[in-house]
């Protein structure tokens, strides 16, 4: 469905011609290579700092939002990240059968393969299940070209295996990436998918605060993101997406927003 041959954005053209006058610069002005030094670390930190930002598009194609089609049909898309758990995915897909409305999984592949049935389960109940990578490393943003496809392509195997379906889509772990990332995921067929709205509910315990920060972003189009794995307890010890997870579903159907997963968002663009 998506592009398997990596076509590199501006930036990164930019950033190659760059490397290749510094070079050029470098070898007919030998004195002068603190200039070029200068100007490959200044690209470089301009790299980092857009890697460090999920939502940008400048290494890369990135949804933050559906596609105006979908948006047009009054569209909204729920994803959850860093499942399946065992202890929270159940009461999850329990709370999306009573509001009808299908979710996107990005499961990291590890607990996939650990919980198989559980990810089957969310199959089953009319969810998608994307990719979020095998082991949701911290230190995935730094990885290279082979790190990179090794990850995605376990994870791609794994998720595959188990469901039946392939991935299409993939959202780095905290959504932070580097140039490589992007010619693995051409490879490999995959979008990459970031959001619009996010509760921060790995770190806030507080539902009302997890709540109303997607409400500020529930607009048709919108992509949100909560968490069934690593999800903030409450003062009481509950997972704080059971929580906030039903006002938003809420409010959403009150907006007349219909729920779909990204894959088919994608398929009636």
């Amino acid at each position: 469905m998506f592009k398997s041959r990596w076509r590199p954005t501006l930036l990164i053209r930019a950033s190659i011609v760059l490397h290749l006058l510094a070079l050029v610069a470098v070898i007919a002005a030998p004195g002068q290579w603190h200039w070029a030094l200068g100007a490959v670390l200044a690209n470089h930190t301009l790299l980092t700092v857009v890697g460090l930002w999920p939502r940008s598009r400048w290494l890369g194609s990135n949804w933050t939002r559906l596609p105006p089609a979908a948006a047009a049909r009054n569209e909204i898309a729920l994803t959850i990240d860093d499942g399946p758990d065992p202890s929270v995915t159940p009461q999850v897909l329990d709370i999306l059968d009573r509001y009808a409305a299908p979710a996107t999984f990005f499961c990291v592949g590890e607990k996939a393969a650990r919980y198989p049935d559980l990810c089957r389960e969310i199959v089953r109940r009319g969810h998608a299940v994307e990719n979020h990578s095998q082991h949701h490393r911290h230190h995935f943003a730094l990885m290279g070209p082979a790190g990179f496809l090794r990850e995605l392509q376990a994870a791609q195997d794994t998720l595959t295996t188990i469901t039946g379906q392939r991935p299409l889509f993939f959202r780095a772990p905290a959504g932070l990436r580097n140039p490589f990332l992007e010619p693995a995921l051409a490879r490999l067929g995959l979008q990459l998918a970031s959001w619009s709205a996010r509760g921060f509910d790995t770190r806030i315990g507080n539902a009302d605060s997890v709540k109303n920060k997607l409400l500020r972003g529930l607009r048709a189009g919108a992509i949100l993101l909560l968490h069934d794995g690593n999800a903030a307890r409450t003062s009481g010890g509950i997972p704080v997406i059971l929580e906030a997870l039903p006002a938003v579903l809420t409010c959403a159907a009150a907006a007349d927003l219909r729920f779909v997963t990204l894959r088919q968002a994608a398929d009636s663009n």
